[in-house]
């Protein structure tokens, strides 16, 4: 008999047991053993706790690393014996759930999914499901009547499961999701206007390129950049051709009748691709990169200062622009006073104009427009200004966003009315279909914003199932993983 091992060595005990011989003719077993439970089961080659201890590195570690780890403890296994114990550990009872959380996981990244069902008030995994459709949540959901609050995301197979399988629950909209379905709007928003506003620069570029520099004409900061123009190359426009070509060959597929998968299949493309661009009802167009800004960029107008004051020393201003925290080489500083002795007018650079020219990038603006204020830098606070300041988007969008934030921290759901009017009025189409979603989930949406509930636990236990399933290298069933995630220690 196999036991736990003492100092690293293996232990095996040898069992001396009694029998006993019934003398009952009638009796159909002649022979009895003697049971010794809880200490050894009935025909088992090991110890109870053995078995346990290989049971609890299964449900750490899993198979073939359990095998590994436990002979490097001094027990002597397999990695199918490992297997056998984490399948053997018998379901936990089934307490009533009254606040469960539904979210979904993947598989297969972007292929396959399922469901993570989780008991809120005991933060503990009820069960895993092998797919995320509504009638697969809506049977599990109809077997416990106890449920008196789902909290779900904003996806609608979850609601319908819900609204058909739990009647008598109230839902709940995870209050991370809103904010990140609100961050999403307010990206492309911003990205609407950084496109609108670098095809207005390419326009005024393209102008001064044409226009031949006189007595009176100003050198910017960014002029002594490269002198290639600003206009789309013949690249960018095989890059747009190649573009409408699989636009319309998209369109064509879905005029056959073909799904979404099957068109992202033989395109090539992935299916959030192909059903954006089938939404729009346009080709889409190519991205319009904003210019690399260097450090040099910072100490520009010093030196357009210092060089109209008469100071026309390369080395010198080098000299004074390393004294204010220039880091760069004067290499940087010469090819700028290259376009500036090449230039005839004199050089002068706005405050306001230099100011456009350092506005941050969409990406780090969304930040920027949702973040608390209290959290922001120096120099967030001034490029926030900035911004607000150059974009009337932006000025409309940040209080709205703001008030949201607040409501939302505050769980102030009886407000959700009064902002809505406010995001309304504020003619923006990106916001016009964020509140058009906040109308047709409105109860889950003032649930969320009002109990102290939410999907937070559902979240953290799906991050710790992605673990336990990597651990795996993603190779494991359904059965196994719901084991190892049930009774994840």
């Amino acid at each position: 008999m196999a036991d736990l091992p003492c100092a690293g060595q293996r232990v095996q005990l040898i069992l001396h047991v009694r029998k006993f011989f019934c003398d009952t003719s009638e009796c159909p077993r002649t022979i009895f053993t003697e049971r010794l439970i809880p200490f050894v089961e009935p025909r088992a080659r090991m110890t109870c706790r053995l078995a346990q201890a290989i049971q609890l590195i299964g449900l750490a570690t899993c198979g073939k690393l359990g095998a590994r780890l436990a002979a490097r403890l001094g027990i002597q296994t397999s990695w199918m014996t490992v297997l056998a114990r984490i399948m053997a550990k018998p379901a936990p009872p089934a307490p009533p759930v009254v606040q469960l959380g539904v979210d979904d996981f993947s598989f297969r990244r972007g292929c396959t999914f399922g469901t993570i069902l989780v008991d809120l008030e005991r933060h503990q995994v009820l069960d895993l499901l092998a797919d995320r459709q509504a009638e697969t949540a809506e049977a599990w959901m109809r077997a416990s009547p106890t449920i008196e609050l789902v909290c779900r995301d904003r996806g609608g197979d979850y609601a319908a499961a819900a609204r058909k399988g739990a009647p008598q629950a109230q839902q709940s909209a995870d209050r991370f999701h809103l904010m990140k379905n609100l961050t999403e709007a307010v990206g492309l928003a911003l990205v609407r206007c950084w496109t609108k506003h670098q095809q207005e620069r390419q326009q005024e570029s393209q102008a001064e390129a044409c226009a031949e520099p006189g007595p009176a004409s100003r050198l910017s900061g960014e002029t002594w950049r490269s002198r290639r123009s600003r206009t789309p190359g013949q690249g960018q426009q095989v890059r747009q051709a190649a573009r409408s070509a699989e636009y319309e060959q998209m369109r064509s597929l879905e005029a056959q009748g073909l799904r979404v998968v099957e068109i992202a299949r033989q395109l090539g493309k992935s299916h959030g691709t192909v059903r954006r661009w089938l939404a729009q009802g346009a080709c889409p167009a190519g991205i319009h990169r904003r210019p690399r800004f260097s450090q040099f960029d910072a100490y520009t107008p010093y030196v357009l200062e210092r060089w109209q004051a008469g100071c026309h020393n390369g080395l010198q201003l080098w000299h004074e622009i390393a004294e204010r925290g220039f880091r760069g080489t004067a290499r940087m500083l010469y090819a700028f006073l290259a376009t500036v002795r090449a230039s005839t007018g004199a050089l002068e650079t706005a405050p306001a104009q230099a100011a456009l020219h350092h506005l941050p990038s969409a990406k780090k603006a969304v930040w920027l427009l949702v973040r608390d204020p209290a959290d922001l830098e120096a120099d967030e606070r001034e490029a926030l200004a900035a911004l607000c300041q150059a974009s009337p988007t932006a000025q409309t969008l940040y209080p709205l966003v703001q008030a949201f934030r607040q409501l939302l921290h505050q769980r102030r759901g009886d407000l959700l009315d009064e902002w809505l009017a406010q995001a309304r009025a504020s003619q923006i189409k990106e916001l016009q279909s964020f509140v058009h979603g906040i109308e047709k989930d409105k109860a889950a949406v003032i649930t969320g914003l009002t109990r102290p509930q939410s999907n937070a636990q559902t979240e953290g236990q799906n991050t710790k199932l992605k673990l336990i399933k990597r651990t795996m290298y993603g190779r494991a069933g359904l059965p196994l993983l719901r084991q190892r995630v049930v009774h994840a220690l």
